[in-house]
């Protein structure tokens, strides 16, 4: 049976933990090679040895612009282009309104918008015409979580610019997707979420439990691949129900 990114080469930012290294992983066992990218080599360095030898470490901080560049220097060095980008490096933080600070807005947006922008125009001259881009949106860019306008905030902008891309690219027949999460199992998720937290979460999702890495993982691979060749511009929501309901 053919693999489904066979030949490809993918590049996925925030790729040494959670959705991005299960992402990587899925990437890799259907044919792909894979560029991860985090802030951290001892994180990165761990991951690769679990994707194995179809995947390169770029430490990079997705907010930095002369990281973002030196990301794409080393890959159009080591293999020339580009199929997959999966812009996935994110962060959140729960900031109740009236406590929001300068720094921790900046830091959300620096990292959740401007990181994602300057990724995807970074990447685009590298891509193939045809190639699929993944934006890591979020259902909380469609709802109202209490403490979290400036996460949330940055997630709307990333739905807008999967819209305008997909109009920008279209020239190119390069796809601008969206896979949006509900609540997930991650690393990340488990030092901010005590019991309560994970209960009340929980409890708005009509399916009744929180989503896993793998999850997420099998949809950006459905968006990566021809599996997803006549969709462009949409928001996927992997959420159990959570956005819909």
């Amino acid at each position: 049976m053919t693999k489904k990114l066979e030949g490809k080469v993918a590049v996925i930012t925030g790729g040494s933990a959670g959705i991005g290294l299960a992402t990587a992983k899925r990437f890799v066992e259907e044919g792909a090679f894979v560029f991860i990218t985090g802030r951290r080599q001892a994180e990165l360095d761990a991951a690769v040895k679990e994707i194995g030898p179809n995947a390169m470490t770029v430490r990079s901080d997705a907010s930095d612009m002369a990281d973002i560049v030196r990301l794409f220097e080393t890959v159009k060095a080591s293999k020339g282009r580009i199929d997959v980008l999966f812009a996935n490096a994110g962060v959140y933080a729960f900031i109740p309104f009236g406590e929001i600070t300068e720094a921790g807005y900046d830091r959300m947006f620096d990292i959740n918008v401007k990181g994602v922008l300057f990724t995807v125009q970074q990447a685009v001259p590298l891509m193939n015409d045809g190639g699929s881009i993944i934006l890591t949106g979020s259902i909380a860019g469609s709802k109202g979580f209490e403490a979290a306008s400036v996460y949330a905030a940055t997630k709307a902008a990333i739905r807008s610019f999967a819209r305008s891309w997909t109009s920008d690219l279209k020239a190119r027949k390069i796809r601008v997707n969206v896979i949006s999460p509900g609540p997930t199992e991650t690393p990340g998720f488990d030092v901010l979420a005590n019991d309560e937290v994970r209960s009340e979460l929980t409890s708005i999702i009509p399916l009744g439990r929180l989503g896993t890495a793998d999850e997420m993982a099998k949809a950006a691979l459905f968006l990566a691949s021809d599996d997803s060749s006549f969709v462009a511009g949409l928001e996927l929501f992997v959420d159990g129900g959570s956005a819909a309901v």
